[in-house]
């Protein structure tokens, strides 16, 4: 009862922040709460954030569903419609400024806070961070959250901010020694040794995309490699775990997409086609529901939603399934067992405990789910021993990530695609997939949007950056393309 009466409460604080457009200030928050009551508050934010806002967007780019043929409020996502104006992160990144960020601002800057607080702030500041990064390569960073010192900050790159945020950790772990924490905390209870886990995991996730965006590739190699060797992680999944099926209290993205904006999504073709041909029967029918008109799981191909109106209706399409309690996931532990399977098999050659991490991955999100089965999957359909390669087994490891994170955390999802290029972007056309023509396709590749603004076989590889932040501040870049990607992205 008491997280529920304290989400609740916190819960308001989105709708006052979500009116200030400057990120250096939130005249909404109160002056007066002390700062053990103010971490819920933040984690609160950084959950409506990764599990509403970007959850949405990132689900489209992933592509787990579509916008259902008889609704038009996602056209613009699937359509890859989108222009500097868009605002399609716009609250995104004034709640995580102007609410989480400002918020850990004032922990970490108290008198009143302990050496283990301080270190929970810098977690949660290298997560928001790296969200940010993620969506829009750049972000004020080095001068945000000043105040009426500097109401323009400067945006930095995404490299240096990964630095940054990863250096903050490191100072603030040193002077951990036995400290405990103070601060009230939904998160992990103030267990620090997970929130040392939950630091190691962001760690491993960071460095990969160091490794990959080939910056000083043999010292982030040795550095995953001691990360896995000295596996101190976080156990069970890293999630904001406080919702209740009572209004304002619902699960954010269940709150806006089942209660306030219903009947947008449906499957998309990728996912169901790869599940299905997979035979992942227990978590397509936990995510999916069947197509009303066959009694079948169907998924829409990505952006002909527009081109075969009035013939195709919702009826023919999978619907989502929804939960209105679900947790908010930071990490999960699956996407953790994955990571490790990639470093065993790309960097330390072992294939055992690469085989052992990826059926645990598997294992892990059967479980997050309430689910059971995941050795019938793991022993036959994606066994470790139908891979006979790498490059095989690399493959199985992210497109069972890629299954695990969906109806999890798109956000990541959108991410690891990129860095990972898997599931690979199809050669086969949507249009030629809508006539019926499937050859040649195979099940879970991408497919560029039928119809596309982009144009072509071009997806998605960052977003602008805030539209409100560009009219506020003239250091906000500009110029860039939906098409650039992040400075991880070599893909």
């Amino acid at each position: 009862m008491k997280k529920k009466l304290m989400i609740f409460a916190s819960s308001l604080l989105i709708g006052f922040t979500s009116c200030n457009l400057d990120i250096n200030t939130d005249p909404d928050a109160p002056s007066d709460v002390t700062p053990d009551m103010i971490l819920p508050a933040a984690e609160n934010v950084i959950a409506w954030t990764v599990g509403n806002a970007m959850y949405n967007y990132a689900g489209f780019f992933a592509q787990y569903y579509e916008q259902m043929p008889e609704a038009q409020q996602y056209d613009a996502l699937i359509e890859y419609d989108i222009n500097p104006s868009s605002q399609i992160i716009d609250r995104a990144y004034t709640q995580l400024y102007a609410g989480a960020l400002e918020d850990l601002k004032t922990i970490s800057e108290s008198e009143d806070v302990t050496p283990a607080d301080r270190f929970a702030v810098s977690v949660l500041r290298a997560f928001s961070f790296q969200l940010l990064v993620d969506n829009m390569d750049q972000a004020p960073y080095s001068e945000a959250l000043m105040g009426s010192e500097n109401p323009m900050p400067k945006w930095d790159g995404g490299q240096a901010i990964y630095e940054g945020v990863l250096a903050e950790m490191e100072e603030a772990e040193k002077e951990l020694g036995e400290s405990a924490m103070t601060c009230t905390d939904l998160l992990l209870n103030k267990n620090v040794s997970q929130w040392v886990g939950f630091a190691n995991a962001l760690r491993l996730r960071m460095y990969l995309r160091f490794i990959d965006a080939g910056v000083d590739v043999a010292g982030y190699t040795e550095k995953v490699k001691s990360l896995v060797t000295a596996n101190q992680f976080f156990s069970g999944d890293v999630k904001f775990d406080v919702y209740a099926n009572e209004t304002s209290k619902y699960n954010p993205w269940y709150g806006q997409n089942n209660i306030s904006l219903a009947n947008n999504h449906c499957a998309s073709y990728p996912i169901i086609a790869y599940m299905s041909q997979t035979n992942d029967t227990e978590r397509l029918a936990y995510s999916f529901k069947e197509a009303k008109a066959t009694k079948k799981y169907e998924g829409e191909i990505p952006g002909v939603k527009n081109n075969l109106k009035g013939s195709k209706f919702n009826k023919d399409y999978s619907g989502m399934q929804y939960y209105a309690t679900k947790p908010v996931y930071f990490f999960t532990q699956s996407e953790l067992r994955f990571l490790i399977a990639e470093v065993y098999i790309r960097f330390i050659n072992d294939d055992a405990k690469a085989k052992a991490a990826y059926e645990a991955g598997i294992e892990a999100d059967f479980a997050a789910r309430g689910l059971t089965g995941a050795d019938a999957l793991y022993t036959t359909t994606v066994s470790w021993a139908s891979a006979t390669t790498t490059d095989a087994k690399l493959k199985l490891i992210y497109m069972q990530k890629w299954v695990a994170l969906c109806y999890m955390d798109h956000m990541e999802a959108w991410s690891e695609i990129r860095r990972t290029d898997c599931p690979k972007l199809s050669s086969k056309s949507a249009a030629d997939m809508a006539s019926g023509d499937i050859s040649g396709y195979e099940a879970g590749d991408l497919i560029a949007p039928m119809t596309n603004a982009l144009g072509g076989q071009n997806m998605i590889k960052r977003l602008y950056p805030s539209y409100s932040a560009s009219q506020l501040n003239k250091n906000t870049p500009t110029g860039m393309k939906l098409t650039d990607p992040v400075w991880w992205d070599k893909n």
